[in-house]
Order: structure tokens, then C-alpha cells, then sequence
């Protein structure tokens, strides 16, 4: 599938979706027809005829050609019965699999499809049904490690069901398909990135192919241009951020806002990713002034740097995120508690680390096994991954700074630096905790303790709709609090392990930090 960007940020693009290979030649016409964005099947099923998977080298002339791509995942998904909870778990697994492979980066989203007229007792049918199907869908990208988001493809209906139940990142719509009744009265979902209108095909010399002409939706789905990024040094990200906080400090002078400057760097940062109504819970919504002010300076969003002392890639916009949260959010004043700030960092990363825990449980019998095998563990692929625990540190540990009085750009200098991150894990243990029965009674508190409408909302997001049962049912059940206990238990047992980790590595840590130094003085040398 195919579509377009274009030009002026206030307005629709026109865009279509397609099948064909994008040659070389094709990628020409679509740009010299002003076409920007370029949307492509990740798969093709056993035994289908129409070869409309990317092809071997096609993503770079897509790029070359001044084009950018999102991927699409659809296999057969024409009729109720394609759509159960464990087909869409492994359809997850492999359109991550195979995402990875073509090189998409981190955060890109990846659109399922729904490709024929679900009714409203199909999307809510339960075992077999779209709701259910994405509920799968989210629970197998969680547990490559979500590294990307889940979009849908469908009906007004279908997307707006969808997108209400199981957070889909956008939507695009299959708005050509008049005939279908989940198009008939239902507006356009509130995430719509792209809106199917028309079939046409493409006469270019002696070549055809077949496009649906679409509108896409601008400063919606941003697609990508290019694969196989890796994030720069920090000492470059420094710099990138001292940028937008200049560019905070004048856009507060100039239109007489009272954001914190370092809070709107971090609003900037996360726009993109994380942002709707369940953001807005957690974070507060973000300043579009703000944003606008910034991209019209030529400024965008860069996601992910180099770690200086783990040598591990970072990705910023979950980082900024989570000091996002934390910052809106004090900590409570028991520390056995949880607040919004957590749901924001480590607490939301807990709830979606159970579901994986649950739909996990023929393989890991004891939820104990099952943190100590995949929980925060360098090198391990997991929905709650050591990297998921740095930034949920560092976005922590940065929002505490802030809140104190300091800026972003200070932090990161002292944090990435000069060192101050060789002791993140000790640092935001004995703040946010103090002892490791807190860190035990706070996991409790998130997964089962009384739910606010904060942390209510988060359960049923990242828990139930992930497929699986809310964990009170562990206490509920007379003899099932043992299994809450232990995950609690490996969760605490997991902070101090890290503690260990960090100071076995001490030495090592401080030789990476010293490399990075050297190295980024000759950067600045070169300059």
C-alpha cells in the first residue's frame, strides 16, 4: 500500500496504496506526481499469487528517490474466522520478525488489517474477533520487546473499535469501500492517518500498475526514511537538546508562557509517540505552540542516542516520556504506593511485563522464573528489557532534577557526561524506595492495589487488553495470591540485582565513559 505526503503541515495530502514493487521508475512518477509517502506489504501468505512483499533493495530506492515508507502487515484477514487471539499473536511475531529484518527502526508503526466489512458482533465476538485478534497483536509485539506500534486497517468502525480497545497508534481507513456498513454513519476515528477514497491505475510508459488513490493526513503517520539507524553519540543528543531548550527559553519570552523549559523539550521530544487521551492522563497534554515554534526553526524529533556508560542505544522519546510522567506526577508520600509518575515509567512496563508473564505461563510455570529469566536482563529480548529499565531510571532521575530547580540540559551533561549515570540504578533505588520492601509493596500496589481512575485505566489498557485477566483474580482466588507474590518478589529481587550488575561493572562503566570522552573530544576537534 501506497501513500503521500506533501508540503504544508495544515492541510491533507493525497497518497494510495498498491501491491507493486516500487522500481526505480515508479518511485520517479509517484514523486514527480508529488507523492511523498510510501506504504508496503511486510508479507506475502503461503500460496498467494500476488507477490506484493518489499522486495531485496527496494526500501533504498524508495528513499533515493525522496519517498518515505511505512510497513503493512495483512495475511488473508477477509472473514471472522482469521481473526483469533493467537493468530494475531503470531501474526505480531512475525511482522516484528520481519520488520526487523528489512531494518525498520524502533517506534515505526506496523498497520494490520482488517480487509472486509466486520459487524459489531464480529468485533466484539470473543474467542473469535477483531478486538481479540489485536489484543493477540499486542501481546506478541510485547513480547519481542515493543519495539514497534500497532496500527489498524478497516472500516471507520472497525478502526474507531479498535483504537478505544487496544490503543492502536493510527488508523487508516478503507473509506473506497462505500459498501461496507462500518463506513456508513460512523465518523472518521479520532487517530485516522490515512483514508482510502479511490482505484485507479497508473499508465507510466509501458509500465502499469495499480494504485487506490488515498488522503493522508498530515502530522499523522510520519513514516520513515531510512532503516538501520542506530543512535548517535550523546555528546551530539547534548547538543540537539540544548538546542530546543534555547528555542524553549525564547518561545517562552516571546509568547509569555509558563511552561517549565525543560519540561517543554520534554513534550517535544515524546510528541509524536506519546501522545492521546491516555497521555494526557499521565503527562498532561503537550504545547502545540511549542511544537510548531520548533519545526518551522527546522527542528525534528530525534529518538534514540548512545548510552555512555552501557554502550547501549536509548531510545529518548520513551525517556522524555517517562520524565513527562514523573514530572506531572509527585511521588506519593508512602513509598508502597504507586502514582501516575510510575504508570508512566516502571509501573506501566510492570503491567504489560505480567500479561507477557500470563500469556507466557506453559513456558514459566512460576512467574518467580519468569522475572529472573526475562526481567530488565542485558542482551534478552522482553517486553520489560534492560533498556526499557535505564530510560524508566534516567526519565526518573531527570524529572527529580528538573523538580528541584535544575534544567534538562544541566542533567544530561552531569547524567551522560561527567558520569553521574554510573550510579542511575543506586541513585533511583534508594530515592524512589529506600528498601526492597517497598520496591516489593509499590508492584504489588500497581498490579493489584485499589485502582484511581490513573492506574484503572492503565490495567486495562496494558493487562486486560492484552488478552489476559486483570491479577487481582490471583488474590481473588483463594491459594492465587502466591503467584502475585512471587512476581512482586522477582520484580524487587530484579532492583537489587541491577544494584549488583552495576557495581560489578564499575570498572567497565568508567572505561566506557572515558572512551566516549575521548572520542567526543575529537568530534568537537573536527568540528
Amino acid at each position: 500500500m501506497l501513500l503521500v505526503s506533501m508540503g504544508n503541515p495544515d492541510r491533507a495530502a493525497t497518497g494510495s496504496d498498491t501491491r507493486f514493487e516500487i522500481t526505480a521508475s515508479r518511485a520517479r512518477w509517484l514523486y514527480d506526481n508529488d507523492y511523498r509517502l510510501v506504504g508496503r506489504y511486510l508479507y506475502d501468505p503461503p500460496g498467494s499469487t500476488l507477490d506484493k512483499e518489499i522486495k531485496p533493495g527496494e526500501l533504498q530506492t524508495i528513499f533515493d528517490a525522496g519517498l518515505r515508507v511505512f510497513p503493512i502487515y495483512q495475511d488473508n484477514a477477509r472473514q471472522l474466522s482469521d481473526f483469533t487471539y493467537g493468530q494475531g499473536y503470531q501474526h505480531a511475531l512475525n511482522a516484528h520478525d520481519l520488520a526487523s529484518e528489512y531494518g525498520f527502526n524502533r517506534g515505526t508503526t506496523i498497520y494490520f488489517a482488517v480487509d472486509y466489512d466486520a459487524q459489531q458482533w464480529e468485533i466484539d465476538n470473543h474467542p473469535q474477533g477483531i478486538v481479540t485478534y489485536f489484543n493477540g497483536v499486542v501481546a506478541g509485539l510485547a513480547n519481542r520487546g515493543k519495539k514497534y506500534f500497532h496500527g489498524v486497517y478497516g472500516s471507520r468502525n472497525v478502526c474507531i473499535n479498535v483504537t478505544a480497545k487496544t490503543s492502536a497508534r493510527f488508523s487508516f481507513v478503507s473509506g473506497m469501500s462505500w459498501g461496507f456498513s462500518g463506513n456508513l454513519g460512523y465518523p472518521l476515528p479520532s487517530n485516522w492517518a490515512i483514508n482510502q477514497i479511490k482505484e485507479f491505475k497508473v499508465t507510466n510508459g509501458t509500465d502499469t500498475f495499480d494504485l487506490d488513490r488515498n488522503v493522508w493526513r498530515l502530522k499523522a503517520e510520519p513514516g520513515v526514511d531510512s532503516v538501520n539507524d542506530t543512535g548517535g553519540p550523546a555528546d551530539s543528543y547534548i547538543a540537539y537538546v540544548q538546542r530546543l531548550y534555547d528555542h524553549a527559553l525564547a518561545y517562552k519570552s516571546s509568547n509569555n508562557v509558563g511552561t517549565n523549559a525543560s519540561r517543554l523539550v520534554m513534550e517535544y521530544i515524546r510528541h509524536k509517540k506519546y501522545k492521546g487521551l491516555q497521555w494526557w492522563w499521565l503527562a498532561d497534554s503537550y504545547d502545540e505552540g511549542f511544537v510548531e515554534y520548533c519545526n518551522s526553526r527546522d527542528m525534528s524529533v530525534r529518538n534514540s542516542f548512545t548510552d555512555t556508560i552501557t554502550g547501549y542505544q536509548l531510545d529518548a522519546t520513551h525517556l522524555m516520556a517517562t520524565a513527562n510522567g514523573f514530572l506531572e506526577n509527585s511521588d506519593p508520600s508512602d513509598k508502597q504506593k504507586a502514582t501516575g509518575g510510575d504508570i508512566a515509567g516502571w509501573g506501566g512496563d510492570v503491567m504489560t511485563f505480567w500479561a507477557n508473564w500470563r500469556n507466557s505461563v506453559d513456558e514459566y510455570a512460576s512467574p518467580l522464573t519468569f522475572c529472573q529469566a526475562k526481567l530488565a536482563v542485558p542482551g534478552t529480548v522482553s517486553s520489560f528489557g534492560y533498556t526499557d529499565m535505564i530510560e524508566d531510571v534516567d526519565g526518573y532521575l531527570l524529572a527529580k532534577h528538573v523538580a528541584g530547580g535544575g534544567n534538562i540540559v544541566g542533567w544530561m551533561k552531569a547524567h551522560y557526561n561527567d558520569g553521574g549515570g554510573l550510579n542511575r540504578f543506586r541513585s533511583h533505588f534508594d530515592r524512589r524506595w529506600e528498601n526492597a520492601t517497598n520496591a516489593r509493596a509499590s508492584c504489588w500496589d500497581v498490579l493489584a492495589g485499589p485502582a484511581g481512575v490513573t492506574v484503572g485505566a492503565a490495567r486495562l489498557a496494558l493487562i486486560t487488553g492484552a488478552g489476559v485477566a486483570l491479577p487481582a483474580d490471583y488474590v481473588l482466588v483463594p491459594g492465587n495470591a502466591e503467584k502475585l507474590s512471587q512476581f512482586c518478589q522477582g520484580f524487587s529481587d530484579r532492583q537489587l540485582a541491577l544494584i549488583g550488575l552495576e557495581n560489578s561493572l564499575a570498572s567497565k562503566y568508567k572505561e566506557n565513559l572515558a572512551t566516549y570522552r575521548k572520542q567526543a573530544a575529537q568530534r568537537a576537534a573536527a568540528r
